[in-house]
């Protein structure tokens, strides 16, 4: 991924999806780094907008961790 500054962020991101009941739980994880983020929403919502959600989180974390 790129973030929209230009500069190069992380390429893969692994994604763990666990659905209870009516929620589902969704842990994004950057393999170079080890930065791991989670979050929860309505499962209705669909794997692909879980994950897009995730992974905007995981890059936020990512880029707030570089500027220290």
């Amino acid at each position: 991924m790129n973030s929209k500054n230009g500069t190069k962020t992380t390429k893969e991101i692994l994604f763990e999806i666990t659905h209870m009941g009516a929620v589902a739980r969704v842990t994004a994880i950057d393999p170079i780094t080890g930065t791991e983020v989670v979050i929860q929403g309505p499962a209705s919502a669909g794997d692909a907008v879980l994950k897009q959600n995730a992974a905007r989180k995981l890059m936020f974390v990512l880029n707030k961790e570089k500027k220290k």
